[in-house]
């Protein structure tokens, strides 16, 4: 047998530390073969211990390797010019990365093979390869970071009464069956990576900052803390009736819980862009990262009809009994308004979903324009009509001059954004000035008469 080093062959004279990032670059690509007893140059130089040199290899595999691969070994002495030497054939993993658990899942941990040596992996062939492996659930998939701590969490199960231990830990898929961490161990640790940026601003626009924070650490953290900011702010103004004072907050507190905890549990975490809250003297703005899920509209997301993006860690916030099973959330945010005159609205786009709280206590401008001066709308004067936006006359002028409208009109009148485009639609129909038609792509819009 004629042995020489390549691709899919590595030659080694004895057992050495150096041997397990060759077994782990051939089974983070195509396999290959350890021949241990050879020379670099192909000369057999044979092994005293051929058993004990095996058994050292397989020992080093079960206990310094992650995730497990002795499944894919395999062992064989070779007598050759009357020498033994160890032949180990190492097929291509199935639970990719592998690495050198001492190092971690990064790239002095991972090896892969490339001409005839191991290497290391970069980050984002050790992206690629956790995706090929664990799907495109982001909370599925195995985090890079394997070091995590989980005071926070802790905290919060304790708190609640709700144990959490390695048992409980593997049950809600934090851990996996070789003790890896998952993205979803990720999201509830002290190391969590994604954040939360809130902003108070004086007035109804971004004008003015009043406050802003940026908060980092476990999702529970981040969710006490962004509910405490909050709630400072969430004044409190009297309504006298007869005899009785009635103190109304800002904000309903069930909708502000609700509101944010959709935003944590629902949120895109493949994107690294912080979800957003803003709070302006009118209203509260909750911006979380991902658009609505396939197949789903508004519609559907207002008849109570909920497809998670994040199912386990939806799993666990109702183990906390944070959120219940069904989609109630966005009821429960409509019912908060219930007898108000301004209700919360939503907005999306491909990649975002927004959810507007109105402030209770702020006196809306609710002057309403008649149906004969709708009909002369373009000569309105926008001051004395009140309007609250002057781009709404154009929206009414346009209705008139062409029958109906579709929200891209709007889009390509204004060269606004879609959402801006559909809260002007909106705020005019809730007016009664515009008349809305047809359902979902077919929506158009006319004027009333």
């Amino acid at each position: 047998m004629v042995l020489q080093e390549c691709e899919t062959i590595e030659l080694k004279e004895i057992v050495t530390d150096d041997i397990k990032k060759e077994i782990v670059a051939f089974a983070n690509c195509n396999g290959g073969k350890l021949y241990i007893g050879v020379r670099d140059d192909g000369t057999v130089i044979g092994l005293n211990d051929a058993d004990g040199a095996a058994l050292q290899i397989s020992n080093m595999v079960r206990d310094a390797i992650k995730p497990d691969l002795t499944m894919f070994l395999h062992y064989e002495t070779i007598e050759e010019d009357g020498r033994n030497i160890i032949a180990v054939d190492i097929q291509r993993g199935t639970d990719r990365p592998y690495f050198i658990a001492k190092k971690g899942m990064r790239p002095e941990g991972v090896y892969v093979r490339q001409g005839y040596s191991a290497v290391p992996a970069t980050d984002a062939a050790i992206r690629c390869m956790i995706k090929e492996t664990d799907g495109d659930r982001f909370e599925a998939m195995r985090s890079l970071n394997q070091e995590l701590t989980f005071e926070a969490a802790k905290k919060e199960f304790r708190l609640r009464e709700v144990d959490f231990g390695l048992q409980q830990m593997r049950t809600l898929k934090l851990v996996d069956q070789d003790g890896l961490y998952s993205n979803l161990a990720l999201l509830l640790s002290d190391q969590c990576i994604h954040t939360v940026k809130i902003a108070a601003f004086q007035g109804t626009d971004q004008t003015i900052f009043k406050d802003r924070r940026e908060f980092t650490g476990s999702l529970m953290q981040q969710m006490n803390e962004v509910y405490d900011f909050i709630d400072f702010r969430n004044q409190v103004h009297a309504i006298i009736e007869k005899l009785y004072r009635i103190d109304v907050r800002d904000y309903p507190e069930i909708a502000v819980r609700e509101a944010l905890l959709n935003l944590l549990v629902h949120r895109d975490y493949s994107f690294s862009a912080s979800a957003l809250i803003s709070i302006y003297t009118d209203r509260i703005e909750f911006v979380s990262i991902g658009g609505l899920m396939p197949g789903i509209d508004l519609e559907d997301i207002m008849a109570g009809i909920s497809i998670c993006r994040n199912q386990e860690l939806a799993n666990v916030f109702y183990r906390l009994y944070l959120i219940e099973a069904y989609g109630t959330g966005m009821g429960k945010i409509m019912k908060a308004y219930e007898g108000m005159t301004e209700k919360p609205m939503i907005e999306t786009t491909r990649n975002t979903f927004k959810i507007i709280l109105p402030n209770r206590n702020v006196r809306q401008d609710t002057t309403d324009i008649s149906v004969s001066q709708a009909e002369s709308v373009a000569g309105f004067d926008v001051k004395k009509k009140k309007m609250v936006d002057e781009r709404e006359v154009q929206i009414l002028a346009y209705a008139k001059a062409h029958n109906s409208f579709t929200k891209n009109d709007v889009i390509d009148l204004l060269k606004v954004s879609p959402s801006t485009a559909a809260r002007l639609i909106r705020a005019l129909v809730k007016r009664g000035l515009l008349k809305c038609n047809g359902k979902a792509r077919s929506t158009y819009y006319t004027l009333v008469h």
